[in-house]
């Protein structure tokens, strides 16, 4: 045994107080990232000296080696990642057999365990090495980094050897493409997710070791010095590199320390930490400067900029070297070139690849920037971008100037590569990976980076707007017809799509200046028509469409659209039909560019509703109360005539009702509230009590579940219907609320539920039963649940805002409240307005992924006073802290 020939508890001991002042000098840097390799490379070598202490004392035969792989084998070692060993044994050991050497083995991992090391350790022949790494390409690259840490030279190099004589370049280079390409795929293709991983995401430190890793196999070189000096990296970015790698390290490294464990991830908990131990600190604008390109910035988002802007270099990087890898390597295994055939005399077609003539192509001719992309789009069988053409766009980063960004030439080729009929997400995504959008576009440079702590974005700024700008390409392209016919029709008949794809460019442009980013955002797009010569009326339109893109959510999601004033006001505001399809088609691209949970069909039917009723009212057809009734009492009839109900069943839940509910509620609702109250009211007759009264069925939404309660009313109704729901993991989205003429509460409530797509029946059975007897029980109200919040809440929450005030008509009061989400919310507000004897009329409730904005109309005897008004606004500021 290892114990009795060292002193283990000694041992452990010396290596956690070498370990420990590691870790304090890492802690020690500050921002300066140049020394942290150094560093880990000491945290290696104090692994090393402890593990050769143990396999001294293990007793092995003198034919085995200790050897370091994976990252421990490239010989850095991060504060909490494992040291991965290989035991090599002699050929012909059989570990199984062997009862001797299995018990060494043992209990030599066991000491490494025993002193405090993470170990990942595998025990294999030489052979046995051979033929796993055959079958397993993750093998194969951690033996790939192997150095020997004790034991027998010869076997390690003859390991060595056999290792370089099985590597097929080529297919590793093959191999570890596609992983690389499914990684990517995992972190959505992208270096800008808001928690980003800082070795596997796009642009961290895993594409950097992807590189050294077919380089060392092709025999190429192991060191960013030795790319530089065989040629397949300039200078320039081999220092590039090295700073990018270095940052990446630093953090990843302060990661660790701030964890006390492996946590290789920026989560929202460790973000502002992190920040300050690289000296950032909260900032925020002088007076005056509201409208300033630097608005106010926690610590956290300069950190995260400056990351983001470190994974994109490195992402360009990557691209660039491996083309050049790859050429490399396809040249040994072929004497053939693809051949260049020239597209003009600045630009060649070098096997699908766009290829610049000359290297020094940019830097003579600059206007030739943005004509790369315009190739790219207009030129048949243009894959992408060569090496030779990265590269150059790379070091041409200086020439794009302020006099670049003047040049006539150039303004009118980046009004073309808007305006052509395919290519367009394809041209500006990698006009933003090679920084060519930033650069020309200024505004835009400020805002690539650029976190949004507002819980319902999942993407940085720039790339939310680019996202938006697939959705709105999407609507032209019939392929995407079935993901949203009526926005694909609606966007048929439009003559100028590039409007709409300017006005989605600048929409959150000025995002992180403070003040109205609408606002300022349309002052920076008449600014770009007015600098690219764009005619009047279609610059009014795009800054109309970046003024007001928030403005149609808005309504459709907060107002009431039964009422007349509220369409007849927003149709004002847009003014005609084209305004209206352009606003209509932006609004939806913009919500479904925030995140997967923010869109659904609720929304876009709500939309929708507005959509039509305002054309209606554009068309000259004045909003008209007893019209509309009528027409939907019409179409509930004819849906009725479709069930086979008897003549004049509707009645004796129609003469109950007045015209309020016949304007909030679609002619297909009216005819399924009648459907399933004509019977009961029949049998029972008018004016009886009835029993409460539960139906749902799958939303016509498309989505969640619509439920239908109909009982007798009570003040505290909404309140216990609420907590139902919560308890039941249901999600309401909207709730309307009616009284019919003989005190009974008709409410609709849409909701939504994780388990909905799989279980509905038995969900419908399920709330039928449950929320009746919920409802029945009476009695108290229970306490509300006391919900938890999530990380990104806990790291970035809502401050709470409760207001009231008198509608327009001064008839009811409108409740608005604004809150980080949790389990339990809706129920706490109920619950505050049921003591107060509140009743509520209508209910929007807005989901913006971890934030809620609800919309509530209400009225009751408390509202008049407004000593009982004070007491409500605190008691629900209360339970929102709550």
């Amino acid at each position: 045994m290892i114990a009795e020939r060292i002193d283990l508890p000694a041992l452990k001991q010396h290596y956690r107080e070498g370990k420990s002042a590691v870790l304090a000098e890492i802690a020690a840097l500050g921002p300066n990232s140049r020394a942290v390799r150094g560093l880990l490379r000491r945290l290696s070598r104090c692994t090393d000296e402890l593990l050769q202490q143990l396999w001294q004392a293990s007793g092995f035969e003198p034919d085995m080696a200790l050897v370091a792989v994976g990252g421990y084998g490239r010989g850095e070692l991060f504060p909490y990642s494992d040291v991965d060993v290989l035991l090599l044994l002699h050929d012909g050991a059989l570990l199984e057999q062997d009862e001797h050497l299995r018990s060494r083995v043992e209990s030599f991992i066991g000491a490494c365990w025993d002193v405090g090391l993470e170990i990942g350790s595998s025990v294999r022949t030489r052979a046995e090495c051979l033929a796993e790494a055959a079958q397993d390409i993750t093998v194969q690259t951690s033996l790939l980094e192997n150095r020997l840490v004790a034991g027998q030279h010869s076997a390690w190099q003859a390991l060595e050897r056999a290792l370089s004589a099985a590597m097929e370049p080529a297919d590793f280079f093959t191999a570890k493409l596609l992983e690389l390409q499914q990684r990517h795929q995992k972190y959505e293709n992208t270096p800008y997710s808001l928690e980003p991983n800082c070795k596997e995401s796009p642009g961290g430190l895993r594409d950097l070791q992807v590189l050294l890793w077919t380089t060392k196999a092709a025999g190429l070189g192991r060191s960013w010095d030795e790319l530089g000096r065989n040629g397949l990296a300039t200078a320039l970015e081999v220092r590039q590199i090295k700073a990018n790698e270095a940052l990446l390290s630093l953090i990843r490294a302060r990661l660790h320390l701030l964890a006390r464990r492996r946590e290789d991830r920026l989560v929202f908990d460790l973000q502002a930490a992190l920040a300050e131990s690289f000296g950032y600190r909260a900032t925020f604008p002088e007076e005056g400067q509201v409208a300033s390109t630097k608005g106010a910035r926690r610590a956290s988002e300069q950190l995260m900029r400056r990351y983001y802007w470190a994974a994109k270099a490195v992402t360009q990087l990557n691209q660039i070297l491996l083309l050049n890898i790859q050429e490399r390597i396809g040249q040994r295994g072929s004497d053939a070139c693809p051949e260049a055939s020239p597209i003009n005399e600045r630009f060649l077609d070098k096997g699908g690849m766009l290829e610049v003539a000359y290297d020094a192509l940019y830097i003579q001719h600059p206007e030739a920037i943005l004509e790369t992309f315009l190739l790219l789009q207009s030129q048949p069988g243009i894959q992408g971008l060569s090496t030779r053409t990265l590269r150059a766009l790379y070091n041409a980063r200086p020439v794009m100037n302020a006099a670049f960004r003047r040049d006539p030439r150039n303004r009118a080729t980046f009004l073309q590569i808007l305006q052509q009929p395919e290519g367009l997400m394809h041209a500006l995504r990698l006009m933003n990976q090679t920084s060519v959008l930033g650069r020309y576009l200024w505004v835009f440079r400020a805002i690539v980076g650029q976190m949004q702590h507002d819980l319902f974005h999942v993407y940085t700024v720039d790339q939310h707007i680019l996202m938006v700008l697939r959705n709105m390409r999407r609507f032209f392209i019939a392929e995407h017809s079935h993901e949203y016919p009526f926005c694909s029709q609606l966007a048929a008949g439009w003559d100028k799509p590039w409007l709409l794809y300017t006005a989605a460019l600048f929409h959150d442009i000025a995002k992180g200046r403070g003040g109205d980013h609408s606002q300022l955002g349309a002052v920076e797009a008449r600014r770009f028509c007015r600098e690219h010569q764009i005619a009047r009326e279609d610059a009014d339109m795009i800054a109309f469409l970046v003024g007001q893109h928030l403005t149609m959510s808005h309504v459709a999601q907060k107002q009431d659209l039964s009422d007349p004033d509220v369409i007849d006001a927003f149709a004002r505001l847009v003014g005609d039909e084209r305004h209206l399809t352009a606003l209509y088609l932006l609004t939806v691209a913009d919500i479904r560019g925030t995140s997967p949970k923010v869109w659904n069909a609720w929304k876009g039917r709500l939309l929708e509703d507005l959509y039509r009723a305002t054309l209606r009212a554009l068309g000259g057809r004045a909003p008209d109360q007893g019209a509309v009734v009528e027409g939907r009492k019409r179409e509930a009839l004819t849906l009725l005539a479709l069930h086979t109900l008897p003549h004049m069943a509707h009645k004796a839940l129609w003469d109950q009702l007045d015209v309020s509910y016949f304007m909030r509620h679609r002619g297909d609702e009216i005819a399924w509230h009648t459907r399933m109250l004509s019977r009961p009211l029949s049998q029972l007759g008018a004016g009886a009590a009835h029993p409460t009264l539960v139906r749902a069925r799958p939303s016509p939404e498309g989505e969640g579940l619509q439920v239908l309660v109909y009982t007798a009313d009570q003040p505290d109704l909404f309140a216990r219907i609420c907590g139902y729901f919560d308890s039941a993991g249901f999600s309401i989205l909207d709730a309307k609320v009616h009284t019919t003429r003989d005190g009974h509460a008709l409410d609709t409530f849409q909701l939504v539920s994780p388990e909905l797509s799989e279980h509905y029946r038995e969900l419908i059975a399920m709330v039928e039963v449950e929320l009746a007897r919920t409802v029945d029980l009476r009695g108290p109200l229970p306490a509300p649940s006391r919900g938890r919040q999530s990380r990104r809440v806990k790291s970035f929450p809502v401050i709470p805002r409760v207001t009231l005030h008198p509608d327009d008509k001064a008839q009811c009061w409108v409740l608005t409240i604004s809150s980080s989400d949790r389990v339990g919310l809706l129920y706490s507000i109920a619950r505050v307005l049921a003591q107060h004897e509140i009743n509520l009329q209508l209910a929007k409730v807005t989901t913006l992924g971890e934030r809620v904005e609800d919309i509530f109309l209400i009225s009751g005897p408390a509202l008049r006073h407004n000593r009982e008004q004070i007491e409500i606004e605190t008691e629900l500021l209360e339970a929102l802290k709550d």
